[in-house]
């Protein structure tokens, strides 16, 4: 079996492929001045690109874990999550609220693939 990390650093990988499948770090916005709605959407935007540059698209994702910094932004992430997620093939999902490193941070979304 062959492991790749991808986009590394000393402390972790950005994703990480093996045997067919691909993995994300939880990933956060850049612009932590964005409410948890445009948190959400360049978070999603990242994990695009993540899975473009696997040839694979979110009809891939089998797994994903939402963490937010206040459950009260739930209806604010689903309004972006459900017009971006494949409503053919969703996957499984969790969503939790959770502290984060920093309390600019509202919104990290981590996902596994399978292709």
């Amino acid at each position: 079996m062959s492991i790749t990390r991808h986009h590394k650093n000393a402390r972790m990988s950005q994703g990480v492929s093996w045997n067919g499948m691909f993995v994300t770090s939880a990933q956060v916005a850049k612009d932590f001045d964005l409410d948890a709605a445009g948190q959400t959407r360049e978070v999603l935007d990242k994990i695009d690109a993540l899975l473009a540059e696997q040839g694979y698209d979110k009809s891939n994702i089998v797994s994903a874990t939402i963490w937010l910094a206040d459950i009260a932004d739930y209806a604010a992430m689903n309004s972006v999550w459900d017009a971006w997620v494949s409503t053919d093939e969703p996957p499984a999902r969790a969503c939790v609220e959770a502290r984060f490193s920093s309390p600019r941070i509202k919104v990290e979304i981590q996902i596994m693939a399978a292709g």
